[in-house]
């Protein structure tokens, strides 16, 4: 679990190693016991995320999210309002940051029902790719160590002792010398090393003088940090240079093991257990899985050499994306086919009147009829109505001025067609995945459906390349498995055995859904949607069109840092050789 959201600054040309940061900090039964800590703590929860995750807590500024009961003639009713902006107030003036931005309701109530009083601090803050470090344990024979800030009699941090644990952080994470940091919140210590272990799970072993109401009780103003064996030597010698109560801020309390357990005082948990009773709290509630089956698809790679060869070279593609309200992905597709050398043009299809309209498909015709490659860009164009995703994409292509520009790219031009996400659904509606042309669906042609959870899905996925027929993937390795985001509500593969058994023998497969072992999976857990024989992506008899789900062109220098796995396929690479 991460604490802080890290997002690289968007750059329409050109590339940054700036990122934008944002935490926040919240306790509900330590705002209802007293909303002036409540608050206050809110602000220096928010505050350490930041710092957890490499960033700088001197530039930090807040945005306050207020909550409370309903004012009344009752004085009493603006107690608590009032004690939390004091509380929040003093963390400001201790820290020298403000608060930029909030919003705030006083109409917590129904009938004799009050909301707890709530102060959400969010603080967001600048920082650069390199500055950054994630919370999971990185590798086993790592020692564990735990910074302590001072508290007051009146169990408030002091101010100067916690802007000193907020520096020697950063100072050790920039350099190298902490690799992965937790700020501990109300649940303490075992609930944040726990978190930290399940990222890879690698096991933890506590030292038998750590105190059960270290790891068991209240963690705020805290942080516990993993520090390489090799370097242990040199926090400890910067912490005696700081000198003063600094050095009594530090201490040694466990190493990261390999047994994937949780070991402490002779009593040992394994990682399965642990992760087992983490999930079912919440389980029932918000499932994540629709059904239980975890049956492993069997499926043989397709290797030819008989790979279409383009007859029509240029030295440098066009590739045109279009745009539908509602599509979000055409910048991250334009950079990556930039990026491999390709020239793009995006265009996007006004639709506000008749005229409009005619207009757009002039346009989008003269674009087509210059492109060597269309992208259908990921999105939710038209919000996805009426009846289901791509339906807006797929009605304008199906213009006959369209439908017939868009046969003279491939049957003429030997264009290449690439769809993802929405896209993918729009080849689906258009026929041109898995016909090779604009084609009216059949009752029983592969289709795309809603997910089997029954929801929006958002998280990384493990695709493997399972065919080499198509020119779009002559870059990737045939068998390899690739880290990909996916984000879609529609993402379900649904066809019948005879359509499954034909797309397979042709090849037109081209990547599946797999487990951390490779193998394709109708384990939810990697098979997202519920994709029938965990098909990912498919493609034209030929392979020059190919449609996927998941987010091939959402990958970089900094993104998804804390992923395991390759994330480049280098699908855009190989359109633009294909031409080449």
């Amino acid at each position: 679990e991460t604490q802080a959201m890290v997002a690289k600054v968007p750059v329409l040309n050109g590339s940054t190693e700036t990122v934008t940061m944002m935490s926040y900090g919240f306790s509900p039964d330590l705002s209802s016991w007293s909303p002036y800590h409540g608050a206050y703590y809110a602000v220096l929860d928010s505050i350490s995320r930041i710092v957890a995750t490499g960033g700088n807590y001197k530039k930090i500024r807040f945005s306050f999210q207020e909550y409370f009961r309903r004012m009344s003639e009752d004085p009493r009713r603006y107690s608590q309002p009032v004690a939390a902006l004091l509380g929040a107030y003093r963390a400001q003036m201790d820290f020298g940051l403000p608060s930029i931005g909030g919003k705030d309701s006083m109409s917590g109530t129904f009938q004799d029902i009050d909301v707890p009083p709530t102060l959400i601090s969010f603080a967001v803050d600048v920082a650069k790719v390199g500055d950054i470090i994630s919370p999971e344990l990185k590798k086993a024979g790592n020692k564990l160590v735990m910074f302590k800030m001072n508290m007051d009699e009146y169990h408030m941090p002091v101010a100067e002792s916690a802007k000193t644990v907020y520096e020697t952080i950063r100072a050790l994470i920039q350099k190298k010398a902490i690799v992965s940091c937790y700020a501990l919140d109300a649940y303490g210590l075992c609930a944040a090393l726990s978190k930290m272990a399940f990222g890879n799970k690698l096991g933890v072993s506590l030292c038998d003088c750590v105190c059960k109401s270290d790891v068991f009780g209240v963690g705020f103003g805290n942080f516990v940090a993993e520090v390489p064996e090799d370097k242990i030597a040199e926090v400890e010698a910067y912490m005696a240079q700081m000198g003063g109560a600094a050095a009594n801020m530090f201490k040694v309390i466990g190493h990261v093991n390999d047994k994937s357990a949780f070991e402490y005082k002779g009593a040992t948990i394994s990682m399965e257990e642990a992760l087992n009773a983490w999930d079912k709290t919440l389980e029932p509630i918000f499932p994540s899985r629709a059904t239980q089956d975890k049956t492993l698809v069997n499926s043989a790679m397709y290797n030819t050499k008989d790979i279409y060869v383009c007859k029509n070279k240029v030295a440098v593609p066009k590739v045109f994306i279009p745009v539908f309200p509602g599509t979000n992905c055409e910048f991250d597709s334009m950079r990556a086919f930039r990026e491999a050398g390709a020239d793009t043009s995006i265009q996007v299809l006004r639709n506000a009147s008749a005229s409009d309209i005619r207009e757009s498909v002039e346009l989008f015709r003269k674009e087509i009829a210059q492109a060597q490659i269309v992208m259908l860009p990921g999105g939710f164009s038209a919000g996805d109505e009426p009846d289901g995703s791509a339906k807006f994409f797929a009605t304008a292509f199906r213009n006959e001025v369209l439908k017939e520009e868009m046969h003279k790219l491939l049957n003429e031009r030997d264009g290449l067609v690439l769809g993802i996400c929405n896209g993918f659904q729009a080849l689906i509606k258009l026929g041109l995945v898995p016909y090779g042309q604009i084609h009216t669906q059949e009752t029983d042609s592969p289709t795309l459906t809603y997910n089997t959870i029954g929801r929006h899905v958002s998280k990384m996925v493990y695709t493997k390349v399972v065919s080499n027929k198509s020119p779009w993937l002559a870059c990737a390795e045939l068998g390899k498995t690739y880290a990909i985001p996916a984000s879609h509500g529609e993402g379900r593969f649904v066809a019948n055995d005879e359509w499954l058994q034909k797309l397979f023998a042709n090849g037109q497969v081209a990547t599946q859904y797999v487990d951390e072992a490779g193998n394709p999976t109708m384990d939810e857990e990697w098979n997202v949607n519920g994709s029938y024989m965990a098909i990912e992506g498919i493609t034209s008899p030929d392979g020059r069109v190919f449609g996927k789900m998941a987010h091939a062109e959402r990958r970089g220098n900094g993104i998804a840092m804390n992923i395991v796995g390759d994330q480049d396929m280098h699908i855009f690479e190989a359109g633009v050789k294909y031409f080449g």
